[in-house]
């Protein structure tokens, strides 16, 4: 399933005798800065943008076969040169740079080497989705930014065709049972005028923009959406339902694929920066299970009610008591925990970031197929879709991890971290960050955020959730599980709703490997905050700790355990008080 690739021309860093009589750090910056230039070139973005600003351009990336042997071309390059740098004459902070930097392009040379941009989307994450903005712009500027990305949809689409039709060629494709009615997430795009997506961003534009600009802005927009925006999607549309979706393999599995175990031994190392093999992620899956499993029972008992398990399930799928008559009543219990979570910070964290983010709804052009909740720096999504699909018992925890402390808290303090380079803060590894989004579930009752044994039951379900997710991603990918074993092992362990666990299950029929970062990551950080507190004993400092895991921001997890025993050394060392 690799291919052989003919190397391009790379960036210029410096010649090698250069870098010989450069100082190892010196070395190292010199190739992350210029990748950084190379990655905003690449990817159409404002290198100079400020952090939180706007940096996209006025066109869309390139993603023909040539362009991304270009980048391979560069980034093996970049990761030679990287790898011939001596880590042991670098300080703490170079070190990290380092881990992080490398890490980074080594995902990226091996994606490119596998061709996953054949594949550019999965079951609930889209190449199609995330072009127009969730919320508009407060320059004018940036609105024909955005106008020359419209413009560019056709051309990115038709790159886009190509490299699925090549992918279906080669018998590479997303897997069939997975993308049942994701095509009818194109359709609201494909219509002309004000109701199409791309044009909320115009509706309400600020007051320090001119109204006639203004209008000339929205004008230009209903335009762009007619000529080339609807119609670009209307041909994606079309291909998807007459070209891609009747001929996309039908085997779910990502052995099934050419030299499949070896692939998909690369996502699990990709999304979980560990060199564990899918049997013992498999195991680890089941003593959590079982772990977790013990204490759903016990709180059931709590509850009161006295039939079995199975029926406990039912009752809370069913009772009217636990789901939400509107939209704005579950946007609301959300708001109430980042609030309740709010009086709560100033004890546990001593870096209280600036940066704020909003409570929105998932868009409804993709609600029905999206997950419960997804976290970012701007803005924590919330589905409000089918609200006999949503319990509240889950959403305390649900927002603990999206919104805070964990993504959009956990965006916010990267952002606002020391200095560093840029590629620092906007680089992102799942098993620390699903890691950390997880812990922050676990910390919820630590600090008596969920009230009653319901609520706790819910935290419990998604703990089993990301548990069962070992066992899940695994059987699916390594152990020859069917679509239906996977859902019927989820309804038998979680309290999850029927539509969360269907959209979930095609979630890691689509996307191998990323499940398993959750648990994995929020077991390692568990781990070391257990030896935290047993080595410092009486001079543990929850703040500091917490301080230290998201100050060092998103890192390899094996990074991650050798600077916290770092932490650890330095705590004992310092004066007492």
């Amino acid at each position: 399933m690799r291919s052989t690739i003919i190397p391009a021309v790379t960036v210029a860093i410096c010649s090698p005798a250069i870098a010989a009589a450069q100082a190892p750090d010196a070395r190292l910056k010199a190739i992350y800065d210029a990748e950084w230039a190379f990655r905003a070139r690449e990817f159409a973005e404002i290198a100079d943008a400020a952090p939180g600003e706007p940096s996209a351009d006025d066109h869309l990336p390139s993603v023909t076969p040539a362009a991304w042997h270009r980048r391979l071309a560069t980034w093996r390059d970049m990761l030679a040169r990287v790898d011939a740098i001596p880590v042991a004459s670098l300080g703490d902070e170079d070190r990290m740079n380092h881990a992080v930097f490398r890490t980074y392009l080594w995902e990226q040379v091996n994606n490119i080497e596998w061709r996953t941009y054949e594949a550019p989307f999965n079951s609930d994450s889209f190449f199609w989705a995330g072009l127009s903005p969730r919320r508009g712009y407060a320059r004018a500027i940036d609105y024909r930014r955005y106008l020359g990305r419209m413009r560019d949809v056709p051309r990115y689409f038709d790159e886009q065709i190509a490299n699925m039709g090549s992918g279906l060629k080669r018998g590479y494709s997303v897997p069939a049972p997975s993308l049942v009615g994701r095509d009818r997430t194109i359709e609201p795009f494909a219509a002309p005028g004000t109701a199409n997506p791309f044009y909320a961003a115009f509706a309400a534009m600020p007051a320090t923009i001119p109204a006639a600009e203004q209008a000339a802005l929205r004008a230009e927009a209903e335009r762009v959406i007619a000529g080339q925006v609807a119609p670009a999607y209307a041909r994606l549309l079309s291909f998807m339902r007459t070209e891609y979706l009747p001929k996309t393999r039908r085997t779910i599995d990502a052995a099934s694929l050419p030299d499949g175990r070896r692939f998909y031994q690369d996502r699990i190392r990709e999304h979980t920066t560990l060199d564990l093999t899918p049997d013992q992620i498999h195991e680890i899956g089941l003593r959590e299970v079982a772990r977790i499993d013990a204490d759903m029972q016990a709180t059931m008992k709590e509850t009161g009610f006295k039939g079995t398990f199975p029926a406990f399930l039912t009752f809370l799928r069913t009772d009217p008591r636990f789901y939400a008559k509107t939209p704005k009543e579950l946007l609301s219990l959300s708001a109430y925990v980042v609030k309740k979570m709010d009086g709560k910070l100033k004890d546990n964290f001593g870096l209280l970031p600036r940066y704020r983010f909003t409570i929105l709804p998932v868009p409804d052009e993709i609600a029905p197929i999206y997950t419960s909740g997804r976290g970012g720096l701007d803005s924590c999504l919330m589905n409000t879709y089918d609200l006999a699909q949503r319990p509240l018992y889950n959403i305390p925890a649900l927002t603990l991890h999206e919104c805070s402390p964990g993504h959009s808290f956990q965006a916010a303090v990267a952002l606002e971290a020391p200095a560093r380079p840029r590629f620092r803060q906007e680089t992102y590894f799942s098993g620390y960050g699903e890691g950390w989004g997880l812990y922050t579930e676990y910390l919820g009752k630590e600090l008596g955020i969920y009230e009653g044994p319901y609520e706790e039951f819910g935290r419990q379900t998604f703990e089993m959730w990301r548990a069962a997710r070992l066992v899940v991603d695994t059987g699916i990918h390594a152990k020859g599980w069917s679509r239906q074993q996977a859902i019927d092992y989820f309804a038998a362990h979680t309290a999850l709703a029927p539509l969360d666990i269907a959209n979930e299950v095609d979630r890691y029929i689509s996307w191998p490997g990323q499940a398993l970062a959750y648990k994995l990551g929020e077991l390692t950080i568990r781990r070391m905050r257990a030896k935290a507190e047993r080595e410092l004993g009486p001079r543990f400092d929850i703040r500091r700790f917490h301080d230290a895991v998201l100050g060092m921001g998103s890192v390899p997890l094996s990074t991650f355990e050798d600077e916290m025993n770092r932490f650890i050394a330095r705590e004992k060392a310092a004066p007492a008080g």
